[in-house]
């Protein structure tokens, strides 16, 4: 590269900046908030696995490991993966840590970055982050609405509104591959009026069919078979108690027959939560219960039920209701010289200790340049500190949004200064 040549980031990949980044804390801070009021407990886990974790768990037949992931060979001749949902490292964490032994339900969050090589588009990165909850340890659909009810509490204490709940039940092995093949059979003699990938779904993974994007497949399988009704008495039973406790918590809710999820490893309940103010990309949140993963990927038989939500797509919505906060210091020490400089800075010091933004100016700059900065960093207050303050014991305040001015003693400046921001 040319000293003259920019670097760029990645395509699919951005920086999160300020006021923006403020939105994204306020969502982290939410989150350990809430989900411990549930019984949530924070885990991180690597950025990178072994790519066999996700082509077992998540399953070889879907688009995310046929298409998507970002896999490598470290120098060790190891197929490494940069991971591209949460759930499978987690399982991994929970099998590794012996964490089944500890008593159930055990439930754990996690928030950071996923990796999918994709088509970037609004809300839709290459680095995108997530946050997700997984709960292991029960099979009861008590779990998955407590699980559904936290996500909702969740979504309003940000504020966003206007957003549906969709459920669906997608069975287990005892009724779902007698499903599978009604829907294949189905889709026989339609198979030529299917998009690419899903001529080969038909084979591999004819589940996502129904949740296909393009136009045309969507009218092909219209009046496809619900799986809902072909379930076995235990998965009905299921959903339909996990119907009335929903119901119980009045948490509006629609049945999408056509939501299966893109994910080989889910069972029984599958739900999204999605905002008509996204486009065709309207997915905010999605999960569901996956209860054969851990065994399938070497642990002991333990169900779990989770989800994830799409930061991007939160910020996005929280934009369109409220901007992101500026935030701007709330004092500016002017300092004339190097003995106001060292007053200046063991006033900032106690302040800053008392979580109070404060920036100090250019001792070497004249009163008129910093209180041009201090305008232009938008502070509340400007303290002045000069020769003739350092002699009198008590320095000049001015309060920028209305032009107010007086005087304070050194010896007051914390109580004086803490009252003014009551």
């Amino acid at each position: 590269m040319s000293s003259s040549e920019k670097y760029r980031a990645l395509k699919g990949m951005r920086d999160v900046l300020p006021p923006d980044i403020y939105l994204w804390q306020q969502v982290e801070r939410t989150a350990a908030e809430l989900f411990s009021s549930y019984g949530f407990n924070e885990i991180r886990t690597p950025i990178a696995e072994a790519t066999n974790l996700f082509t077992r768990g998540i399953g070889e037949g879907t688009d995310i490991v046929e298409k998507e992931m970002y896999t490598f060979e470290d120098k060790g001749g190891r197929s490494i993966s940069l991971r591209p949902e949460g759930t499978a490292s987690v399982v991994r964490c929970y099998i590794e840590n012996q964490l089944h032994t500890l008593p159930s339900p055990q439930k754990y969050y996690y928030a950071g970055p996923m990796f999918r090589y994709e088509r970037p588009q609004s809300g839709r990165y290459r680095q995108f982050y997530q946050i997700g909850v997984e709960a292991f340890g029960s099979a009861s659909p008590v779990l998955d609405a407590e699980v559904i009810s936290m996500l909702c509490h969740f979504l309003a204490r940000l504020g966003l509104t206007g957003l549906n709940v969709q459920i669906n039940s997608i069975g287990c092995p005892t009724c779902r591959p007698g499903y599978i093949e009604i829907l294949r059979g189905f889709l026989g003699d339609r198979q030529t009026d299917l998009c690419s990938d899903c001529r080969r779904r038909y084979l591999t993974n004819p589940l996502r069919i129904l949740d296909c994007k393009v136009d045309g497949c969507a009218g092909v399988r219209q009046g496809a078979p619900h799986v809902v009704d072909h379930l076995c008495s235990d998965c009905s039973d299921h959903f339909n108690t996990l119907q009335l406790l929903l119901s119980h918590l009045e948490i509006p809710y629609t049945v999408n027959h056509e939501m299966v999820r893109g994910l080989d490893y889910y069972t029984r309940t599958a739900f999204e939560v999605t905002s008509a103010n996204l486009g065709a990309q309207n997915a905010v949140a999605a999960g569901g219960r996956y209860d054969r993963l851990v065994k399938e990927c070497g642990g002991p038989d333990v169900p779990a039920v989770g989800f994830a939500i799409g930061m991007e797509r939160i910020i996005e919505l929280m934009k369109q209701t409220c901007p992101a906060p500026v935030r701007a210091p709330a004092l500016y020490i002017a300092v004339l010289g190097e003995r106001a400089l060292q007053r200046g800075l063991g006033i900032a010091d106690t302040l800053r200790n008392r979580r109070i933004w404060v920036e100090t100016g250019d001792y070497t700059a004249s009163l008129k340049s910093q209180m041009r900065k201090a305008d232009r960093l938008g502070a509340g207050f400007v303290f002045i500190i000069g020769d003739d303050e350092l002699a009198a014991g008590a320095l000049r305040w001015k309060l920028l949004s209305d032009g107010s001015e007086g005087t304070t003693p050194f010896s007051a400046v914390t109580s004086f200064f803490e009252s003014r921001l009551r």
